[in-house]
């Protein structure tokens, strides 16, 4: 957790690294900000600091106009390695206590319901609820800001039953109208969405495009010398989207996705795989106390994400013992039979009904490969939320195929990549190929990244 000391540097510096991990609420005005708000910066005795923005609302603070909490980055300092609050955070976030009571979450997650009420107050000082409610009305303001949608279409794409629920829970939230704060924008294409993504600098951006670039699949993905864009399905809907650096804190998201509700979901899955969220600052202090990276790092650098673990156990199994570009191939050569078209020569990337049905020869694999592919696909039909782990169980998967699934698919923070190729020549050079790894956890998916691009490589 922070200390008042650090939060006081940070917010008088205006770092923009503390950025989320923080919020200064202003006893004075009852108005809580981020770390990097242009207003004058009040007096310490006026200032109370929160953890997060759910925490500083329901403290009956209500959000700055100009520096926007609303758009601050995620992942706060309080949320540490908690993996059930993380789980429970992420079922929120898509939707789950819209369409399940608070009972069916705690079932969900394993947990009792009293149990769960007491890590939200514990780490957050409110409840599931008010926290999933506060989370939605804040979503609801940022597109208010940034966005052309009607009020009505921001009630429902924030998470809303009805546009007079969101209208009292946002007057109750915010002390605020929706209408209050409307923004004009004139949208040009109707179903575009166009939002600012938040990050805390640094951000490798170019290395990120390097990676995916060699690894772009065709109609799925792409990449120039500024963007990366793709294709994807989110709760039934297809869609497509391409991000570009705006500032040096943030990137432009152009969404096209005609889905009428999900949205607050949807963002935080592509902020997911942009890594958007990660803590650069702590991740890279606990990187350079290791010997591995005596020599410095790349800063900045970032998970760069998969849509899926589906994606990703598809991926890693037609990469097993191949090179990238071999890998890429007969990607491609499944992609050209199996994927579906989506807005022009786009497609979406093969289902496992799609190769559960196939017979796979388009492949240039061995059959014992293709067999692997379609039990995979048939165990991710039968237990969608099944964790990868659970793929050991068929033949043909082991830890390596597993290990990527997790770390490019669901983005996990501490995947050690012991048996790839890459990693162990990286570790021969410095002269540490059985190197003791495990004062770099939780962020060893960084460090398997960082040896990915050492020099030599």
């Amino acid at each position: 957790m922070l200390s008042t000391d650090i939060c006081q540097q940070a917010r008088l510096a205006r770092d923009a690294r503390f950025d989320g991990l923080f919020f200064t609420a202003v006893k004075s005005t009852g108005i809580y900000c981020r770390p990097i708000c242009p207003a004058k910066a009040p007096a310490e005795a006026q200032v109370s600091y929160y953890f997060s923005s759910a925490a500083a609302c329901a403290a009956g603070y209500r959000p700055c106009l100009r520096c926007r909490p609303d758009s601050a980055p995620g992942s706060a300092a309080w949320q540490g390695t908690d993996t059930t609050l993380q789980r429970a955070l992420k079922l929120i976030d898509a939707g789950a206590l819209q369409q399940q009571n608070q009972t069916q979450l705690a079932e969900r997650l394993g947990i009792s319901e009293r149990y769960l009420r007491k890590m939200f107050q514990q780490q957050l000082g409110l409840a599931p609820k008010h926290y999933a409610i506060t989370q939605q009305v804040l979503f609801a303001k940022k597109l208010l800001h940034e966005t052309a949608l009607p009020i009505s279409a921001i009630a429902y794409q924030a998470g809303f039953n009805s546009v007079r629920r969101f209208n009292d829970a946002f007057k109750q939230q915010l002390q605020l109208s929706p209408g209050a704060i409307r923004r004009r924008h004139d949208s040009p294409e109707p179903e575009l969405i166009q939002l600012e993504l938040s990050y805390r600098p640094p951000l490798a951006w170019h290395t990120m495009l390097q990676f995916w670039q060699a690894r772009t699949l065709d109609g799925i993905d792409w990449v120039d010398q500024q963007s990366y864009g793709r294709t994807f399905s989110y709760q039934q809907s297809a869609g497509w989207f391409e991000v570009t650096p705006k500032t040096d804190s943030s990137l432009q998201l152009n969404l096209h996705w005609p889905a009428k509700q999900g949205l607050f979901g949807l963002v935080q899955q592509l902020r997911r795989l942009l890594d958007l969220d990660a803590n650069m600052l702590q991740i890279e202090h606990q990187l350079q106390q290791h010997a591995l990276f005596s020599q410095g790092i790349i800063s900045g650098l970032r998970i760069p994400g998969l849509w899926c673990s589906w994606e990703a156990g598809v991926r890693a199994i037609l990469g097993q013992q191949v090179s990238v570009a071999g890998a890429r191939t007969q990607l491609n050569r499944l992609v050209q039979a199996l994927a579906e078209p989506v807005a022009g020569d786009k497609k979406l990337f093969p289902t496992p009904q799609a190769v559960a049905q196939s017979d796979l020869e388009m492949i240039k694999v061995p059959q014992a490969r293709r067999d692997t592919l379609k039990a995979l696909a048939h165990f991710v039909m039968a237990t969608p939320d099944a964790s990868p782990q659970q793929w050991l169980s068929i033949k043909g998967i082991g830890p390596w195929t597993v290990n990527y699934a997790c770390l490019r698919g669901l983005s996990a923070s501490d995947i050690w990549l012991a048996g790839d190729l890459g990693v162990q020549k990286a570790l021969a050079r410095n002269g540490n190929a059985a190197t003791d790894t495990s004062s770099l956890a939780p962020w060893r998916s960084y460090a398997t990244f960082q040896l990915w691009f050492s020099p030599g490589d």
